[in-house]
C-alpha cells in the first residue's frame, strides 16, 4: 500500500512574509504516556515513519512519570495494564507500582525504537486548523510544527486541579499537590494537612502517617474501598512468562474476563452493586474498631457511583492516635493554620492537595481550535462530546484518546486505548488509499452517537448511586466513561466508515462526500 508522504517543510501562514519553514509532518502525536506512546507504536507497524511525539516533559510517562508520591500503584491488575502487542513477563506484583509502569513505557520506546520520533521539552500551547492548506499549525514551547493528521494523547489525568480554597495563596508553609510531589521537603515530625480522600491520597496517606507528628485528613465525601488483594508475582511465574508469552496471555485472558463480568452491575443493574458493598463494609468494620470512626468512614451512596478504591491499610493508617479525620469543610487557609466551617482554627506546617485533575475542564479544550477558530471548549461549553470518544465534528483530521466517555469504571484503559487506535489506524489508510487531505465526522453522526450514550446512562450507577463525582460535568451529565462492555466498544470501533464522516481531496471514496 502506497501512504501519502507530506512535504518535508511547510510554511505558517499567517504571520508575515519574513517567517521561515517550519517541520512539516504527516502525523503529530502529543503526548508521550501510554495513548501516545500506543500511537506511535501503532503508526510505525502501519508503515507510517512520518511523525513526531510531542513531549511536554524530559521524559516519558504521562501521569506513571508525574506522580511519584509514595506508594504510587496501579488499582488495575497488572496481567491488564500493558499492550496487548507488548506484553510485560516482568511485573513483580499483581498490582503494579509506579516505577515499573514507567520503566515498562521507556521499554517500549526501546523495543520499538521509537526515540527519533521523541521529541521532549515540547509543550503543545497552540493546535489551529487551517482550512486552506487542510493541515494543522502546531505552536509549542520547543517550536512550530504543521501537521496533517493530529492525533492528541494528553489524558484526562495530567493537568492537577487545585481548589479554590480562601487563603490559600497567603499559607507560609509547604504546599504542593499530589502529581507534583515534593520529594526534597522533609515531612518527618511535621503537622501535615491532606485535602482529598481520593485515589491518590488514600495510597500516600498510610506512608505519612507514619512520618508525620500530626496528620489532619480533609474529608469531603469518603470513598468505598476495597481489599487490595496484591501478591508477589514468583520468579517462576515470571520466567514462564518470559519463555512461554502463550501462559501469560492464558492469565491476561483470565484476569479480563473476571473484570469485565463486572460491567453489569455498573451500567444495567446497580442493585447488584449491593454485594460488592457487603465487601467493602466487612473490609471496613474489620479494620476500624471505633464505631463512630467507622460511621464517618462509611459512604452514603451505591457503592461504584464514585471510583472504587483498594487499600488494606488506609483505613488503619486513619485509625492512628496521630491522624484526625475532618469533615467539617475548609472555611479559609491563615498564614499557619487552616479553618473549618465549624470555627476550628488547626495549625499545619504543610498542606498536600489530593484533589484530582481537570477531566472536564482540562486546559487542552482551550488550546485546540478547528474550523473557523472555534476551540474545543467552545465546542464543549455544554458538554464533552466525540463520535466514539475519537472524533469531533468542526476538527478535521483530529483524534483524541481516551476522550469523552471512553473512560472505565471495571476494566484497563488500556483495552480502549487499543480500541480507538485501531479506529485512528483504519481512517489513515482509508486517507492513503482515496488520496482525502481530510476527514471529518459529520454532526449529526455524533449527535447520534452523543444522544444514544446519553441515553443509556440513566441506568448506570454513576447516574442512579447517589453520588456527585468528577465523572459528572458542570450540567451533571457523565461525559467520562463508558456505558458498556471493552469488547463491545471494540467491535464498534474495528472499522473506519467512510458514510459517517466528510471527506475531502481527490478520489474520494463512494459513500463520501467530496469537496
Amino acid at each position: 500500500m502506497t501512504l501519502l508522504q507530506a512535504d518535508p517543510v511547510a510554511p505558517v501562514p499567517g504571520h508575515g512574509e519574513q517567517d521561515a519553514p517550519v517541520p512539516h509532518v504527516r502525523v503529530a502525536v502529543v503526548g508521550s504516556g501510554f495513548s501516545g506512546l500506543g500511537a506511535a507504536i501503532r503508526l510505525k507497524r502501519d508503515g507510517i515513519e512520518d511523525f513526531v511525539v510531542l513531549e511536554r516533559a524530559g521524559d516519558v510517562g504521562g501521569t506513571w512519570r508525574d506522580n511519584t508520591y509514595p506508594g504510587c500503584a496501579c488499582d488495575v491488575p497488572s496481567q491488564l495494564y500493558s499492550f496487548s502487542f507488548a506484553l510485560n513477563p516482568g511485573w513483580t506484583r499483581s498490582f503494579s507500582p509506579q516505577p515499573e509502569i514507567q520503566e515498562y513505557l521507556r521499554r517500549c520506546v526501546r523495543e520499538h525504537g521509537l526515540g527519533p520520533y521523541l521529541r521532549f521539552d515540547q509543550e503543545l500551547l497552540e493546535a489551529a486548523w487551517d482550512g486552506e492548506r487542510r493541515h494543522w499549525r502546531l505552536r509549542t514551547s520547543g517550536g512550530a510544527w504543521t501537521a496533517q493528521v493530529l492525533i492528541l494523547g494528553t489524558g484526562p489525568l495530567s493537568e492537577p486541579s487545585v481548589p479554590s480554597i480562601p487563603g490559600l495563596k497567603r499559607f507560609r508553609g509547604t504546599v504542593f499537590h499530589s502529581a507534583q510531589w515534593n520529594h526534597d521537603h522533609d515531612l518527618a515530625g511535621e503537622r501535615v494537612a491532606v485535602v482529598g480522600t481520593g485515589a491518590s491520597a488514600i495510597q500516600f496517606v498510610p506512608h505519612l502517617q507514619h512520618a508525620a507528628a500530626r496528620l489532619h485528613l480533609f474529608q469531603r465525601t469518603p470513598p468505598w474501598i476495597l481489599p487490595r488483594v496484591d501478591r508477589s508475582i514468583t520468579g517462576a511465574e515470571r520466567w514462564l512468562f518470559r519463555h512461554l508469552p502463550g501462559a501469560q496471555r492464558i492469565a491476561r485472558l483470565g484476569v479480563y474476563w473476571s473484570r469485565e463480568s463486572s460491567v453489569v452491575g455498573f451500567t444495567r443493574e446497580p442493585r447488584l452493586m449491593k454485594l460488592v458493598e457487603r465487601l467493602a463494609r466487612r473490609h471496613l468494620r474489620r479494620q476500624v474498631p471505633d464505631p463512630e470512626l467507622r460511621r464517618r468512614l462509611t459512604p452514603s451512596y451505591t457503592i461504584g457511583c464514585k471510583r472504587i478504591l483498594l487499600s488494606n491499610d488506609y483505613y488503619r493508617a486513619v485509625s492512628r492516635p496521630n491522624v484526625e479525620l475532618v469533615t467539617d469543610g475548609i472555611a479559609e487557609v491563615r498564614e499557619h493554620s487552616i479553618v473549618t466551617r465549624d470555627g476550628a482554627e488547626r495549625e499545619v506546617d504543610t498542606i498536600i492537595l489530593g484533589t484530582g485533575f481537570h477531566v472536564t475542564d482540562s486546559p487542552t479544550m482551550r488550546r485546540v481550535r478547528g474550523r473557523d477558530g472555534v476551540s474545543l471548549a467552545e465546542s464543549w461549553r455544554l458538554g464533552m462530546s466525540a463520535y466514539l470518544g475519537t472524533s469531533i465534528a468542526g476538527f478535521p483530521n483530529l483524534f483524541m484518546l481516551v476522550g469523552p466517555n471512553t473512560g472505565l469504571g471495571h476494566n484497563s484503559i488500556v483495552l480502549m486505548i487499543e480500541s480507538q487506535l485501531a479506529y485512528i489506524s483504519d481512517a489513515l489508510r482509508h486517507m492513503a488509499e482515496s488520496g482525502a487531505t481530510s476527514v471529518e465526522v459529520r454532526p449529526e453522526v455524533q449527535s447520534a452517537f452523543e444522544n444514544e450514550v446519553q441515553a443509556r446512562m440513566p441506568r448506570t450507577v454513576w447516574s442512579s448511586g447517589g453520588c456527585a463525582s468528577w465523572y459528572l460535568d458542570a450540567r451533571g451529565n457523565n461525559t467520562t466513561l463508558w456505558p458498556g462492555s471493552t469488547w463491545g466498544y471494540r467491535l464498534r470501533t474495528r472499522r473506519f466508515d467512510p458514510a459517517c464522516h466528510v471527506t475531502q481531496g481527490v478520489r474520494a471514496p463512494a459513500g463520501a462526500n467530496a469537496a
